[in-house]
C-alpha cells in the first residue's frame, strides 16, 4: 500500500511538473515578428539601398505568380543582368511562390496590396534587400477598351511591384515578332527604373532627401512626371499613361500610390519599331544611367 502511494506521489509531482513547464512556455514571448518597415516606404526611396552597398549586399525577390501565369526563365534572367548591369549587387536570389488565384475580373491596386499582405514571405533582413513582384492572372481596373489602353505593370512602394501578366500574354499574341519574354522583360526593367528612383522621383515632395535619385542634369518630362525625354531610354514617357492627370493615380495612403502606369500598346509599339535590336527597349538611356551612377550605381 505504501509502495502504491509512493508511485500515485511520483505520477502527480511529475504531471505538476509537466504543467508548470508547458505553462511557462505558454507565457515566454514568441519569435519576434517580421519587421516590415523597410519594406512599406514611397516607390524610389529605397534607390541609394538598391544601387549601392553601404546598406545591403543581397537581393532577394520574391516572384509570386498565379498557376500559368509564371514569367519566362529568360525574362528573369534578363531581369536579373540588368540589376547587375545598374547596380553594385552581385548576390541576388530569385525565389518563387504560386498562389491560387484570387477570381477577380480585374485588380484594383487595393485589392492588390491586400494580397501582398496575404502571401508575401520575403521582407528586409540583416543586409538584405528584399522584393515582392506579383504577376496576375487578371488586368488593372484601369485599363480602357475602349480606347485600346492597357496597363502592363505598376509599382506601388519601395519594394513592391506588380505585373499584369494576363494582358502581356494577350498583348504578345497580336504580334508575329514579339514574345511574352520580350515584353515581360522590358515590364520588368522600367518598373524597377522607377524602384531604383527615376525619374527624379519623389524630388517634388522630399526635395532633400538624400537617398533618393536626383538628376544629375534636366531631363524629365514636364508632362508626364518621372519619366525620361531622353530618345531610345527605357524610361521614355510615351510608355506611361494617366500621369499627366494625378486624379488617375490610385492612393491608399501616403506610400501606396501607383506613380506610373506602363501602357501596353506603347511598349508594343517600340518594341516592334525596334524588333531589328530588341535589347535597345530594354535599356536605360545616357542621362537616367548617370543619374544611378551619382547615387551609387554603375
Amino acid at each position: 500500500m505504501k509502495k502504491l502511494c509512493f508511485l500515485n506521489l511520483i505520477l502527480l509531482l511529475g504531471l505538476f511538473i509537466s504543467c508548470s513547464k508547458k505553462s511557462d512556455t505558454e507565457n515566454e514571448p514568441q519569435e519576434n515578428p517580421v519587421n516590415k518597415a523597410g519594406n512599406l516606404k514611397g516607390s524610389g526611396e529605397s534607390a541609394n539601398d538598391i544601387l549601392s552597398n553601404a546598406n545591403f549586399d543581397k537581393l532577394l525577390i520574391e516572384v509570386a505568380y498565379v498557376e500559368n501565369f509564371k514569367p519566362t526563365d529568360d525574362t528573369i534572367d534578363n531581369f536579373v543582368l540588368f540589376l547587375k548591369e545598374h547596380s553594385f549587387k552581385s548576390n541576388i536570389e530569385i525565389i518563387y511562390k504560386e498562389l491560387s488565384s484570387p477570381n477577380e475580373e480585374n485588380l484594383t491596386l487595393e485589392k492588390i496590396n491586400e494580397l501582398e499582405q496575404e502571401n508575401r514571405t520575403a521582407y528586409n533582413d540583416g543586409k538584405t534587400l528584399a522584393f515582392y513582384i506579383f504577376f496576375t492572372d487578371a488586368p488593372s481596373d484601369e485599363d480602357d477598351k475602349e480606347e485600346d489602353v492597357v496597363t502592363l505593370g505598376a509599382v506601388y512602394r519601395n519594394t513592391s511591384m506588380v505585373i499584369y501578366e494576363k494582358t502581356i500574354k494577350k498583348l504578345s499574341a497580336r504580334s508575329f515578332v514579339i514574345t511574352d519574354e520580350d515584353i515581360e522583360t522590358a515590364t520588368l526593367n522600367h518598373e524597377f527604373g522607377h524602384l531604383f528612383g527615376l525619374v527624379n522621383l519623389g524630388f517634388e515632395e522630399e526635395p532633400e532627401s538624400p537617398l533618393k535619385t536626383k538628376m544629375v542634369n534636366p531631363h524629365e518630362d514636364t508632362e508626364a512626371p518621372n519619366h525620361c525625354t531622353t530618345n531610345g531610354c527605357l524610361m521614355r514617357a510615351e510608355l506611361s499613361f494617366q500621369q499627366a492627370n494625378k486624379s488617375a493615380k490610385s492612393t491608399i495612403n501616403n506610400h501606396i500610390k501607383a506613380g506610373c502606369r506602363l501602357d501596353g500598346v506603347s511598349v508594343l509599339k517600340m518594341l516592334e519599331s525596334g524588333k531589328t535590336n530588341k535589347s535597345r527597349a530594354q535599356n536605360l538611356g545616357a542621362e537616367c544611367i548617370l543619374d544611378l551612377k551619382a547615387n551609387g550605381g554603375r
